[in-house]
Order: structure tokens, then C-alpha cells, then sequence
């Protein structure tokens, strides 16, 4: 029979010995960074890290904003913010209850009440996982997108944002006003550059509302950071493993791997959390750890994804068994990606590539297909098209690579090889259908998709070697299928 007293702060002290627990007081942290975009990644990697910390300096709790939606305030508000994280690969699993998060807004039910936190002197740090959507910006040339429809709203209504930059410039505004100084802006979304990237948002937007609030913007700290750790959406099933370990409810438990990594640049004027002692590693210039972790693990999960989820399989570790999947990862690993990989020195490139691999094999990490097709035409300017850029600078092989755009223009179309419909979940997903609609010719339908300039940028979209090695690829997957492509191309040696 399932458990029917909830997780809280009350009952922590119920838990089994084996579930790890804070060790501190909850009641007892203070307020210091507020998080726009509350999810699971989030959960399972910054708020662990904090979690760790927490003992040394408790002043540094998590505000958790949902920008959308009230799911996750409304699961963890009756548990005190409290939740758990399940760590788990094949050799077997770890729950931990994580304090870190002490409040939880919906900043669509009161907007004022987010303002009035960040606005707080205690609100050292805005950090953000809002994903590349969130940013409101041109993903291929890392600019504001000034047409957006909240960026629009918010310049309309600054009072009441909608936007992640419409929140921050607003809260920056009044910090501005009230003499208090300006917090650090920490992006931790899978962006080159992001901490860049949020600063030109921001600066751009501030501008719009008033030159001298565009002044106050750009002085802003916003050290960039690559984040890594593979986080699958919570299951029911999931859920009901970690009550019966528990032996309490949990409404929002996350998932995630052990593996995790967070390199960080050092630039926290109003001070930070200790989280080097957590394990994160911090650095002048994150750059290069940054484009290594998105074109190889990044740029690999988004290829597997498309083409697995086209051949059926429903999770990672399904395409991974797929035939042909594993070499052709492997050889867009060695051959094509990591040419492209600027030099870091003592870094064991081979034991990381090595890594991934094993990470994507991890049986009991059901990470779904679906879930990182999500947003692609926000992901594969980072993920895939820079890498091609520069192989073809060098004139040199990208094939691996064309193919895993090919199969995600396959996917956007939203219907699969059976003839259902994909629920394509991406912020250009009606663009797309209206650019493709009535188009069955592969030369078509690439010629569709290069149109959108926002993705491939003018030079990918003019470039005639790139369109036709794209109509060769989207040829086969539409003649033959992306089991039959993966399982008769011709693999190199790697």
C-alpha cells in the first residue's frame, strides 16, 4: 500500500538511515539566489551543489521561480521545498533529500512578489535554466530577438513581465533606483557562451527601455558556465519506487546519473556559495570546456535522439542498441567533432568521449528520445552547426553530422515512418509545418528549412555542398528509414 504521509521538514526525521539527508537545518536557511526556471535539471544539479554547501554558509537558499507553469511549486510547497534525488546507473542507486530550495513562486500568479525577491539586498545571485528558448533571442547570431511576443509584452508592461530578460531588467531597474547593487546573473542553460549571450539579452533589452538603464545593465556580472548532467523527465513509476524507499510520498522526486560536472567563471562581485567544495571547478575563461561538452555530448545526444526516435526506440540506451547507432556516435565523436575541439591542456579527451558512451549505455537512466528533440531548432545551432561550419572551413568531412540535421528536419515535419503524428514540441514547430506543407521531395523540403535563417544563419543557408549533402541525407531517410540508413552506411575505422 502506498505511503500517505508527504515529505517535510516534519517528517525527515522518518526517513530509513539509508536516505541521505541535509545536514542542516532547513528551517534555518536564508534566501540568497533566485532561480528563474525551476525543472529538473536545476533540481538535479544546482540545488544539489548548494545542498552541499549549505552547512558552511546557510544564507545562500534558492527562491525557485516557475516562469509558466505552477506544477512544481504546487508539489513542493506542501513538502517544504523539500524533494529527492535519485542517483542511479547500472551499478545501482542513491536517494538523497535536498533542502536547498526553500520557496517556490509562479511568477505568471504574481509577478510583483518575484520582482519584490530579486529586488531583495539578500538576492546576491539571478541564475537561470530557462533552456535556449528562454533567452528570447536569435540562436544563430546570439542577439535578442526584439520581435519576440514577450519581449514585445514586456516593454509594453514592465511591471508585468513575462520574459526571463523582461524579469531581470525590471528587477535591475528597480535595484538601480533603490541604490542597491546589481546582482550576478548566473545562465547555467546549454548555450556556447551563455553567460555572454544573457548579458547581451539583457543589456539590448535594457537599452530599448531606457539608454541609462542600458548603461546600469551592461556592468553586470555574467560569467558563463558549462553545465553537465543527463536529467530524464520523472516517471509515475519512478515516483512510486522512491515512496516505497522513503517510506513518505514525494510529489517531485528527480532522476539523474552519477555523473556530473560544472565549470564555472569567477566573476561574483556581491559574493557566492562555496561550491568548488561540491565539486564544481572554477576558471578565468569556460569557453573551451563549454564547446567541448555541446558538441560532443550535446551535438551527440540531439543526432541519437532524432535518428532513435525515427527507428522507434524510446529511450537513449534503446538507440544506443540500435545497429549502426554506436558507430556512427562514435565516429562523429573522433573524427568529426573533436577536430573541431579547441586544446585543453591535460584533459583526457578519449576517457571523456569513453565516458559519454558509457553514459548513454546506462540501462537504468530512461532518458526518452522525445525528451531531447524537444526546442531542435533552438538546439542545433550549438549542438550541430558550428562544428559544421568549421569542417567544412577546413573543407572536411561532416556526414555524421548532416545526417543528424537531416533527421531532425525528418521529425519536425511531425509525422514518423508509420504515419503518426510526432508531437513536436519546438518554438518554429507551426513555421515549419506551414513551410513544408504539401512538399514530399527531399530538395523541397530541405530548401524549406534553409529558409529559416534564425537556424542555419545566411552562410549555411547559401551554402550549395551543405544543401545537397543534406538532400542526399533526407533522401535516404525518407526512401529507406532511419533503422535501415543507420544499418547500412558505410563506417569508417575509428
Amino acid at each position: 500500500m502506498s505511503p500517505v504521509m508527504r515529505l517535510s521538514r516534519q517528517t525527515l526525521q522518518q526517513l530509513p538511515e539509508t536516505i541521505e539527508r541535509p545536514a542542516y537545518d532547513p528551517a534555518g536557511v536564508t534566501i540568497g539566489i533566485v532561480h528563474l526556471g525551476i525543472g529538473a535539471f536545476h533540481r538535479a544539479h544546482q540545488a544539489e551543489f548548494t545542498d552541499i554547501v549549505l552547512p558552511r554558509d546557510p544564507s545562500w537558499g534558492i527562491c525557485g521561480v516557475s516562469l509558466r507553469s505552477a506544477e512544481t511549486r504546487d508539489a513542493l510547497a506542501p513538502q517544504d521545498g523539500l524533494y529527492t534525488l535519485k542517483v542511479q546507473d547500472g551499478q545501482g542507486v542513491a536517494l538523497r533529500v535536498i533542502g536547498s530550495v526553500v520557496e517556490t513562486l509562479v511568477a505568471p500568479e504574481n509577478p510583483e512578489a518575484v520582482l519584490a525577491r530579486m529586488l531583495d539586498p539578500a538576492t546576491r545571485i539571478v541564475s537561470l535554466t530557462v533552456t535556449e528558448k528562454g533567452y528570447c533571442h536569435n540562436p544563430a547570431t546570439g542577439t535578442l530577438d526584439e520581435n519576440h511576443p514577450d519581449i514585445l509584452h514586456d516593454l509594453e508592461h514592465p511591471e508585468k513581465p513575462r520574459s526571463a530578460v523582461g524579469f531581470i531588467v525590471e528587477a535591475l531597474s528597480r535595484r538601480r533606483a533603490s541604490g542597491v547593487p546589481a546582482f550576478t546573473l548566473l545562465s547555467c542553460d546549454n548555450l556556447p557562451s551563455n553567460g555572454h549571450v544573457l548579458k547581451r539579452v539583457v543589456t539590448r533589452f535594457a537599452e530599448m527601455r531606457d539608454p541609462q538603464l542600458g548603461t546600469f545593465a551592461a556592468t553586470v556580472a555574467s560569467p558563463s558556465t558549462m553545465v553537465d548532467r543527463i536529467v530524464p523527465a520523472t516517471t509515475d513509476a519512478d515516483r512510486v519506487a522512491i515512496a516505497d524507499s522513503l517510506e513518505l510520498e514525494d510529489a517531485w522526486p528527480v532522476v539523474t546519473e552519477p555523473f556530473r560536472q560544472w565549470v564555472v567563471e569567477d566573476d561574483f562581485p556581491l559574493g557566492r556559495p562555496a561550491w568548488e567544495e561540491a565539486g564544481a571547478v572554477f576558471v578565468e575563461d569556460v569557453s573551451a570546456f563549454e564547446t567541448m561538452k555541446l558538441r560532443l555530448l550535446n551535438g551527440s545526444h540531439s543526432t541519437l535522439a532524432y535518428l532513435g526516435y525515427l527507428a522507434g526506440a524510446e529511450t537513449v540506451a534503446d538507440a544506443m542498441a540500435l545497429p549502426g547507432m554506436r558507430e556512427l556516435i562514435e565516429g562523429l565523436m573522433v573524427e568529426e567533432v573533436s577536430p573541431t575541439l579547441p586544446s585543453l591542456a591535460g584533459f583526457d579527451l578519449p576517457a571523456y568521449r569513453r565516458a559519454l558512451i558509457e553514459r548513454f549505455d546506462n540501462p537504468a537512466l530512461r532518458h526518452r528520445t522525445w525528451q531531447i528533440a524537444m526546442d531542435g531548432s533552438q538546439k542545433l545551432p550549438q549542438r550541430l552547426l558550428g562544428t559544421i561550419r568549421d569542417r567544412i572551413a577546413d573543407d572536411a568531412s561532416c556526414e555524421r553530422l548532416t545526417l543528424g540535421v537531416a533527421a531532425w528536419m525528418r521529425y519536425a515535419r511531425g509525422i514518423d515512418e508509420a504515419g503518426n503524428v510526432i508531437d513536436v514540441r519546438d518554438p518554429l514547430a507551426g513555421r515549419i509545418a506551414a513551410l513544408t506543407q504539401g512538399l514530399d521531395g527531399a530538395e523541397g523540403i530541405v530548401d524549406a528549412f534553409l529558409g529559416l535563417t534564425e537556424v542555419f544563419g545566411g552562410d549555411l543557408s547559401g551554402d550549395q555542398l551543405f544543401r545537397s549533402r543534406l538532400v542526399d541525407a533526407l533522401s535516404r531517410l525518407m526512401s529507406d528509414g532511419a533503422g535501415v540508413v543507420l544499418a547500412t552506411r558505410k563506417q569508417s575505422v575509428v
